[in-house]
């Protein structure tokens, strides 16, 4: 099993524990992980340019096919925005001759083999649940934990094909593999409130409080992700409050640990 590894600009930049967890656990897992010469996925130019946007996202699937690849993003934002880009690709003919001529300055080219997952359904559905579970080793019984969707993951769901937007379970099933409880918590599938961080600070983070005060209400000891974004935020307010009830955790940490992988490994330490 093979995939071009897609980390996108936030992951290297701000949350290298990410990126070193990801990898530990899929090479446990017996995934091959391939580097290639990726830019940004065009998520910062989508509300600028969609011609840009498109662009930029063609350009790394482009390269990907011509690896022979599909490729992997752990970030939600990225898997969300190559994937809306391959719909307006398919779907706007004018949109595709004119990115098809860009990409052909750079000798690369676009026809929609390379597909592109998010790490979660990778784990869940391609590697699957009973070889997750066989690969537990030290299980993290008694650990409450809140799974954080992220927005990109499930909306729209036409294009992110990741689960029921409205009623999703994956994370959940992923989360229980590791020997932890997921939570049943209210506003489990509403937006971290990163987006809004530039805009209009004070909201995104009395958002960012509601959802990590509701789910420690709710049990949680943990806030699960799996979207740099979302951690980031979480991580951010956390480290405002003097007495935080609770911390965020990639899932690829805390499934990482339960299979008995060191710390360091795992950007813990």
């Amino acid at each position: 099993m093979k995939y071009a590894l897609f980390l996108g600009c936030k992951i290297p930049s701000r949350l290298p524990a990410y990126a070193a967890s990801t990898r530990a656990v899929l090479e446990h897992l017996g995934v091959t992980l391939v580097d290639l010469e990726f830019s940004c996925c065009g998520y910062p130019a989508r509300d600028l340019s969609r011609d840009g946007f498109v662009l930029s996202a063609a350009r790394n699937l482009a390269l990907a096919e011509r690896a022979g690849l599909d490729l992997l993003a752990p970030c939600a934002c990225c898997f969300g925005t190559l994937r809306q880009a391959i719909r307006f690709l398919q779907e706007d003919a004018a949109l595709r001759s004119r990115v098809t001529q860009a990409l052909a300055a750079e000798d690369l080219a676009w026809s929609g083999k390379a597909a592109v997952e998010h790490i979660l359904p990778v784990l869940a559905r391609v590697i699957g649940v009973d070889a997750l579970a066989a690969a537990v080793r030290i299980p993290s019984t008694g650990l409450q934990v809140a799974a954080q969707y992220g927005c990109h993951t499930l909306r729209p769901g036409n294009v992110a094909r990741f689960d029921n937007p409205m009623a999703p379970t994956t994370f959940e099933t992923l989360i229980r593999l590791t020997g932890a409880t997921p939570v049943d918590w209210p506003l489990r599938l509403d937006c971290c409130g990163d987006p809004l961080h530039g805009s209009n600070t004070p909201l995104s983070e009395r958002i960012t409080r509601a959802k990590m005060a509701d789910a420690a209400a709710s049990g949680a000891q943990v806030m699960c992700t799996a979207c740099p974004h979302c951690h980031l935020r979480f991580d951010g307010v956390q480290a405002e409050m003097s007495d935080p009830s609770i911390r965020p955790l990639l899932y690829t940490q805390l499934l990482g640990t339960a299979m008995g992988l060191s710390e360091r490994s795992l950007g813990l330490e």
